[in-house]
């Protein structure tokens, strides 16, 4: 068991290095071939953030482990609401633009509720199965796609810059060609290595403390994988970027469902038992809580207490998923 541990938190480390390295690598290499900042943010940067939840998934739908897959991106939407927000809301009150309260939140409200509707075949079909098929991914991939184009127009009437784009609140540094190319390279690596032993440790923890492989991606995994917006989030919020800190969650929430379960699904269907419609439910319902909470203690604002009861309210679904086993 000890060893399995080592594995997962090695496995964590070298995933959000990975990333961070990717990230730098490739909006370096970008900068150096003359590509537009703005397109650099768009792009690079903004499927970096989503590099450590992707790499997971495909590994661990790849070594038959969908619960595992599925309980990663559900349990980072909820963790990156619950969780991230509620923290930095007790941080700092957040304003949010109009423009998030009224289509990206919504955005991703959409997204979970269609992982919901795509994931049960067997009440909306009549199906004796329930799964993620190849036709779901390529149709969220699309919504991904719609989304971009989106977030593009967004970024063009808004003349943003590169660092407002990122959401990383750094300027794009730059290396030379063959320092660029390598830290692409090594972040690529990094991912792949850190997934393998995250996976692995995961699955062999579940394995021999008798968890499900969804209640460990529910939590250590998906926790683990959102570290980045974490940081991100709060770093944010103590500067008081408040379009930042929510931004960013938001935006990770859409990548996830659209780009991570789209690719993943489509590559290979994944599986969804009956009880992680559970779990998909408390996704939906945090989201849904979070636009809500848009009209309520501050128009378009998130305060301390709406921060606090999405504490409370996380400290009690994990109680409830360590109850479940």
């Amino acid at each position: 068991m000890l060893v399995d541990i080592t594995l997962v938190v090695v496995g964590l480390v070298v995933l959000v290095i990975g990333a961070e390295a990717l990230v730098r690598g490739a909006a370096s290499l970008a900068a150096r071939l003359n590509i537009p900042p703005l397109v650099i943010g768009l792009t690079v940067v903004s499927f970096g953030t989503s590099a450590p939840e992707l790499t997971v998934n495909l590994i661990a739908a790849f070594n038959g482990s969908p619960d595992l897959a599925v309980g990663n991106v559900v349990g980072s939407n909820i963790g990156n609401i619950l969780l991230i927000l509620g923290v930095c809301a007790m941080i700092v009150p957040l304003e949010v633009k109009s423009s998030t309260v009224w289509k990206e939140i919504p955005f991703a409200l959409l997204a979970v509720v269609l992982v919901l509707i795509m994931g049960n075949d067997a009440f909306f079909d009549g199906f004796g199965y329930n799964a993620l098929t190849r036709t779901d991914g390529i149709a969220l991939l699309s919504l991904m796609g719609i989304f971009m184009y989106y977030v593009y127009g967004l970024a063009m009437s808004e003349r943003g810059t590169a660092q407002e784009i990122s959401d990383v609140g750094e300027e794009i540094k730059t290396f030379s060609v063959p320092v660029s190319a390598g830290l692409t390279l090594a972040g690529l690596g990094g991912l792949v290595l850190g997934g393998h032993l995250l996976v692995t440790g995961a699955v062999n923890i579940a394995k021999a403390a008798g968890l499900s492989e969804a209640l460990i991606g529910l939590t250590i995994v998906a926790i683990g994988t959102s570290l980045p917006e974490l940081a991100t989030s709060v770093v944010a919020a103590l500067k008081k970027q408040a379009d930042i800190a929510i931004g960013n969650i938001v935006g990770s929430n859409i990548f996830n469902v659209f780009f991570v379960l789209g690719a993943t699904s489509t590559i290979t269907a994944l599986p969804i038992n009956a009880t992680l419609t559970i779990d998909i439910l408390v996704s939906v319902g945090a989201t849904a809580l979070l636009l809500l909470f848009m009209f309520t203690g501050g128009r378009h604002r998130l305060v301390r207490w709406e921060g606090a009861l999405f504490l409370a309210l996380y400290a009690g679904y994990l109680g409830y998923l360590i109850n479940r086993g």
